[in-house]
């Protein structure tokens, strides 16, 4: 196995005694980064971050410093930090919200200080009712150390930072959603073009949304230097990344290993990660970024956890969520319930979305219910061509946002790995692993 000896970067002290509080924070040196950033210039925090290769950590893998050169030029600009953590089987952002919110602040604040912002807002998925009582209460402590305000330790930057929970809506995960949301809308996702964030974002001001995780690296870079990071992992995939690991392993968790060097071979099967499959099965097929990715088999093991190189094997790394199946796992079941979640999660606003995801569902229960039809199969890839023409990955856009075309990946996945088992279903009028 190799697991490398690259440091934790935003997990590290996590396990610490009240990790949550400031005098936990400030025992590990919270908020220097933040001092140290204040006595650079915002140019400079962005070139460190510009040089560290900082890909988004929730699921676009957007290059943060690339993000931040593209907003728009203004007296009004707003920062938001998405904490809305919506996909299934990932909650990797759950854990740092819950355990190091000073860290996701303090990244904040940086990220505050270079765009040069004159407000930002964490907004947080409703559920998270722990994490966001004490992601309040981590503010209340900032807000008193003088992190956060009127002339932050002493400098010439003030800005405010505001907590918002949101409803619990998926959608909400996706940052124009989130805009909406924010500003006390219905969240549905907005036209790009124009409404890219960066020029036309939270009340049509120009601005930045990045992930939890992807800020909370900012107060170790800044630190240690875009250099530092750059140096971990490969490529594109720089630096650490949590992996939310789940589904039929022996020790399911959050872990934070070094992009590339990593292969999710490891991840799974380290003793001291995922332990291998439980109860002395075999792998049958595992989700490599969450349910909206593209399945990959056990030839997928050897592949580097990386940006680049799960996407050039047709799926995504995405919110960093890895999901297990075994040998006894009923594909069509995992399929089904998958569908049926982004049928009742579709915020509506796009046909192919609204009406697709409902026959697709419909026609997947119909299946795994023992009331299949031998067209069905076709009538299945037949609708998500419809949704996403091709059937490719990255899917073509028929909706606006990409919550319509990733319905149809768990689907196409199942059917061209396991149709033996579908056509089985249809023939049988029943699942074979019951």
């Amino acid at each position: 196995m190799a697991i490398t000896e690259a440091p934790h970067i935003v997990t590290a002290d996590i396990d610490a005694p009240n990790s949550h509080t400031l005098e936990a924070y400030l025992a590990v040196g919270g908020y220097e980064g933040l001092k140290k950033a204040l006595s650079m210039t915002p140019e400079e925090v962005a070139n460190e971050v510009d040089k560290a290769s900082l890909l988004g950590r929730g699921g676009a893998g957007f290059p943060a410093g690339r993000k931040w050169s593209m907003l728009a030029p203004s007296e009004v600009r707003y920062l938001v930090v998405n904490g809305d953590e919506s996909e299934p089987a990932t909650f990797k952002d759950h854990m740092l919200i819950e355990r190091m919110p000073h860290r996701i602040i303090e990244g904040a604040l940086i990220a505050a200080y270079a765009t040069q912002v004159m407000a930002a807002f964490i907004y947080v998925r409703g559920e998270f009712a722990l994490g966001i009582e004490r992601l309040q209460q981590a503010l209340n402590e900032a807000y008193a150390y003088n992190a956060v305000g009127r002339n932050i330790f002493g400098s010439n930057f003030s800005v405010d930072l505001v907590v918002h929970p949101g409803a619990g809506a998926y959608i909400c995960g996706e940052e124009t959603a989130l805009l909406e949301s924010l500003e006390g809308k219905r969240g549905y996702p907005r036209i790009k073009p124009p409404y890219f964030p960066a020029a036309i974002g939270l009340y049509g001001a120009p601005t930045i949304v990045n992930n939890v995780e992807t800020v909370s690296n900012l107060p170790w870079i800044i630190s240690h230097g875009g250099a530092a990071f750059s140096a971990l992992g490969e490529g594109r995939s720089t630096g650490t990344r949590i992996f939310a690991l789940s589904g039929h392993v022996r020790r399911p968790g959050n872990y934070e290993l070094e992009m590339v060097k990593t292969t999710f071979r490891d991840l799974i099967y380290a003793p001291v990660l995922g332990g291998g499959i439980r109860s002395g099965r075999e792998l049958k097929a595992f989700i490599p970024g969450g349910v909206s990715a593209p399945w990959f088999g056990p030839d997928k093991l050897d592949l580097p956890l990386g940006q680049d190189e799960v996407g050039a094997n047709g799926s995504m790394l995405g919110s960093g969520s890895v999901v297990v199946m075994d040998d006894h796992t009923c594909p069509v079941r995992a399929a089904w319930r998958i569908t049926h979640f982004f049928w009742r999660e579709s915020c509506g606003q796009c046909t192919p979305c609204r009406e697709g995801s409902g026959w697709l569902e419909k026609t997947m229960r119909r299946i795994e219910e023992g009331a299949g039809r031998p067209a069905d199969i076709d009538l299945l890839l037949d609708v998500c061509d419809n949704i996403a023409p091709e059937l490719g990955w990255p899917p073509q856009q028929t909706t606006i946002c990409v919550l319509g075309p990733s319905i149809p990946s768990s689907i196409v996945s199942a059917i061209r790995m396991f149709e033996d088992e579908f056509a089985m279903h249809v023939k049988e009028g029943a699942c074979p692993y019951e």
